[in-house]
């Protein structure tokens, strides 16, 4: 939440830049720099990764409660995964929205404009939190698989009609990654 607070206040102190950033790096809050994605930019790059961030804000708040939740070694080390791949994720992309001077939030409408895809409901995190054990993981592996599924039609969007070849690599990881997940989350449902 603290990161979350800091970005936006960030992005509210910088001026605006061109659509095009320059090939500089941003700062993140870890202290580390995160080089600028360079070449054009075009609205399904920024409208993809408006959308990601919050995608992956969820996917790490469900992989967070599987720390105290789950049960199984390999239920806990899957979500860590999960969890520390997407901070970084949101890290990048939240990078380079700032580089380009966009908004971190995307237009409410902005699912429609991608085919109305779903998200994962505030309601399925709420119920996770209720859950502890056998019965945590089960749901646990159940609703994540939906949301990388999810994340992975957003990232096959972003390949097919962005422009930024920075963007549409890590979309393409995103996929790849997310594809990878799903298959070892099904193998620990059965």
């Amino acid at each position: 939440m603290r990161r979350a607070a800091l970005a936006l206040v960030v992005a509210m102190s910088l001026p605006a830049l061109p659509a095009c950033g320059a090939a500089t790096a941003s700062r993140t809050g870890a202290g580390t720099s995160i080089p600028a994605a360079t070449g054009a930019v075009d609205a399904a790059d920024v409208m993809f990764l408006q959308m990601m961030i919050p995608h992956q804000r969820q996917g790490m708040e469900m992989a967070a409660l599987a720390r105290t939740r789950a049960v199984r070694a390999d239920v806990k080390t899957l979500a860590a995964a999960v969890e520390a791949t997407e901070r970084d994720e949101v890290r990048t992309m939240t990078a380079w929205l700032l580089g380009w001077g966009r908004s971190l939030a995307a237009d409410p409408h902005a699912h429609q404009a991608h085919g109305g895809l779903h998200v994962t409901s505030p309601e399925d995190i709420a119920s996770l939190r209720t859950m502890n054990g056998t019965d945590f993981e089960r749901t646990f592996l159940n609703v994540l698989i939906a949301h990388q599924t999810n994340a992975i039609d957003m990232a096959r969007t972003e390949v097919r009609t962005g422009t930024n070849a920075e963007v549409k690599s890590l979309a393409h990881r995103i996929d790849q990654s997310r594809t990878a997940q799903i298959k070892q989350m099904l193998g620990q449902l059965n």
